[in-house]
């Protein structure tokens, strides 16, 4: 019948639009974009923020996986957790600490992501 057959369709195309490896999806939580990072864009060079538990082989098997490009080093930065007093009675809490991940490509690939906000 042709109604399940674009069911199917739809099935296809949701795992296309998602990124295909779990890998991926487990480590890079979500591209940093600062003014700093898209000055590292010009050098070929994208920054991530991580999980804290990733590594930089896992990071650099990640990105190859999810944006195919051939990663040449990885640099990971930790980032502290940083004191916020909010409220009447000056409660002090911490923002979470972040860890990210700066990726070096290869010269003449990019990764897409980065170009639409420049």
């Amino acid at each position: 019948m042709a109604l399940f057959d674009k069911t199917k369709e739809k099935k296809e195309l949701r795992k296309l639009s998602a990124k295909e490896s779990p890998l991926a999806t487990r480590l890079l939580s979500r591209p940093r974009i600062t003014e700093k990072a898209y000055a590292l864009n010009t050098q070929n060079k994208y920054v991530f923020e991580v999980s804290k538990t990733s590594t930089k082989k896992s990071v650099k098997r990640a990105v190859e996986e999810a944006y195919g490009v051939n990663v040449l080093a990885v640099n990971m930065v930790r980032l502290p957790a940083k004191k916020r007093v909010s409220g009447k009675n000056r409660t002090v809490g911490f923002k979470n600490q972040i860890k990210k991940a700066i990726v070096s490509v290869a010269k003449g690939q990019t990764i897409e992501l980065f170009k639409a906000g420049m």
